[in-house]
């Protein structure tokens, strides 16, 4: 099934991407006429993938609690639940660190900026981009949710993440009278899983629609125009990758090979759709075959979307640094390592934050006397490049999981599904039991 998925999405990457070009090369004339109604065609496509988005953000907020909750429940021992926080927000700053300074080698070295010469607009220029709402006294006060329903409804991650672990050591404190929450909990995981399963029937639909839509109104050349730029960076996520693996590699071992081929349907959907939280709910299914156990996959993951964008931190250091370059403006060995640590320091808690990247960046330059207005650089294909660093995210938060799961000695062998015998007066034969969260507290 996973293949027949995996395979449906890139069939629907690649007859959207020529859709989308067919579309723009037969209508675009370059007058402002063509350009309006290749914006209007393209919000057409658009509708499909704001529906499947909408599904996707849908089942993150209870799928994120009810994991969590049981997993938390099973777990039995609260000194384990603190272990395995901290952790992982070990190798969430250690693996921040590293996307941010990769970030700053490469731009430095490969220097895509360098050349475009562009005149410093006036100091009023701005980019558009909204980079007030957010910063870190913001993220900090927001921590802990003033109301359980409205972090659900917003789906803020890390508020659910902390109000979950509220209810889980609770029902653990309270004992046998909580169990029935308990196993109503696991019916409502089981539930989850069963509706993502529907919503991911309609994904290839929707990646095909996000691309001909994107391609539709922009055309191929928005992508030569910055073709150094975008090479520059995806060439700064492969390596991202290897170091990734490498470090994979040497605390699970071999089966860190494994681990990529357990993801590539979570990887495959994040990069279609340049959403990492459109890949959550697979990516639990995947790391629990893989032998992650649900416990702590249900608590790494959704952390890590607060703690652990590796890709989207990347983006950040190269991107601002590539406005400067283009500006011609010189950053001192200093300031390029101070941009770094405002830039670790700024990035945490962005997920659900529309074009968050953009919103840290643009907050970001004005601290260096960098122009802001340079984000209108980059806004063109920026959609392109999302689509990377949402997959570069998948990729990282997986293998946090997976290395705490090892470190806590809880990586179990690769499961199958096992076939148990069932009562079947109506002549059925044997069922197959689905074993991911039945054994939660392995």
């Amino acid at each position: 099934m996973a293949k027949r998925l995996t395979f449906y999405i890139l069939l629907g990457l690649v007859i959207g991407a020529g859709v989308g070009l067919s579309i723009n090369g037969y209508i675009d004339d370059g007058t402002p006429a063509a350009a309006a109604r290749l914006t209007e065609i393209a919000g057409y496509f658009s509708i499909v993938t704001t529906l499947f988005l909408r599904l996707i953000k849908m089942i993150i907020a209870p799928l994120v609690f009810s994991t969590l909750v049981v997993g938390i429940a099973h777990m039995g021992d609260t000194g384990a639940l603190g272990r395995i926080g901290l952790r992982s927000l070990l190798w969430f700053v250690g693996a921040s660190l590293v996307s941010l300074t990769l970030g700053l080698i490469l731009v430095t070295l490969l220097q895509p900026g360098v050349g475009l010469a562009l005149v410093v607009p006036a100091a009023t220029t701005a980019s558009g981009v909204e980079h007030g709402a957010f910063n870190f006294a913001n993220f900090a006060s927001h921590i802990v949710p003033a109301s359980m329903i409205a972090a659900m409804a917003e789906n803020e991650i890390l508020q659910i993440v902390i109000f979950s672990i509220f209810i889980g050591v609770a029902i653990t404190a309270v004992g046998a009278p909580a169990q029935p929450l308990v196993r109503a909990t696991e019916a409502l995981v089981q539930v989850m899983l069963r509706i993502t399963g529907y919503v991911m029937n309609v994904a290839p639909i929707a990646v095909f629609a996000a691309v001909a839509a994107t391609l539709a109104e922009r055309g191929a050349g928005v992508l030569g125009d910055l073709a150094y730029f975008m090479g520059s960076f995806y060439l700064g996520l492969a390596t991202l990758w290897l170091v990734l693996f490498l470090a994979a590699r040497v605390v699970i071992g071999p089966r860190a090979v494994e681990l990529f081929r357990y993801i590539r349907d979570p990887l495959v959907l994040a990069f279609s759709t340049a959403s990492s939280e459109a890949a959550l709910p697979r990516t639990l299914e995947a790391l629990d075959r893989f032998g992650v156990p649900p416990r702590i996959a249900s608590f790494v993951l959704p952390l890590g979307y607060s703690f652990n964008l590796d890709g989207s931190m990347m983006y950040m250091t190269f991107a601002s640094l590539f406005i400067a370059q283009a500006y011609g403006i010189d950053l001192s060995l200093g300031q390029q390592i101070t941009m770094l640590l405002v830039l670790m320091v700024t990035s945490k808690g962005i997920a659900g934050v529309p074009r968050a990247s953009l919103v840290v960046i643009a907050g970001t330059l004005s601290m260096f006397n960098i122009p802001e207005a340079g984000l209108l650089l980059i806004l063109g294909v920026d959609h392109f490049l999302d689509m990377g660093r949402s997959a570069t995210n998948v990729v990282g938060n997986a293998i946090a999981a997976t290395v705490v799961a090892k470190w806590e000695g809880q990586l179990d062998p690769i499961e199958s599904p096992v076939i148990v015998p069932a009562p079947a007066p109506s002549g059925d034969g044997p069922a197959v039991a689905d074993e991911r969260f039945g054994d939660i507290g392995r």
